[in-house]
């Protein structure tokens, strides 16, 4: 269990403290939803979540397996719903993985980007797609 700490700063502006490391974030409501955009949003954040835990499942895989993917990057585009209740509609991402596309390992880590936890916690009514570029 990890427990966060979370409070409403006023403005519609929030700030969360996780308790095992101390760290804190700040998050601000988005221009389009009557905040000033100063942070990241609520549904930012989810966006952010996505990217960065396939990272980390992708670079546990490869870890297990001695492949460097230091310098991966993954570009999440969160689209919302503009009619009816507000919700995410998208979070689609581009995993750039500097390794051959022909790599021996490819469909081990596209796999493990498809099953990391926060992908595998959405909504299905929520498109994430995954695009894969290899650039070994």
């Amino acid at each position: 269990m990890v427990s966060i700490t979370m409070r409403y700063e006023g403005d519609l502006r929030c700030t969360a403290e996780h308790g095992p490391s101390k760290s804190t974030i700040t998050t601000d409501a988005p221009v389009d939803n009557h905040g000033k955009g100063e942070a990241f949003s609520p549904t930012d954040l989810v966006g952010s979540a996505l990217g960065t835990c396939m990272m980390t499942i992708v670079g546990i895989a490869a870890a297990r397996h001695g492949v460097d993917v230091r310098g991966m990057t993954a570009r999440t585009e969160k689209v919302m719903v503009t009619e009816g209740l507000r919700r995410i509609k998208s979070l689609r991402t581009v995993l750039t993985i500097p390794i051959a596309a022909d790599h021996p390992h490819r469909a081990l880590f596209e796999n493990a980007a498809h099953a990391c936890p926060v992908h595998k916690s959405l909504h299905p009514d929520i498109d994430a797609a995954i695009e894969f570029v290899w650039t070994g």
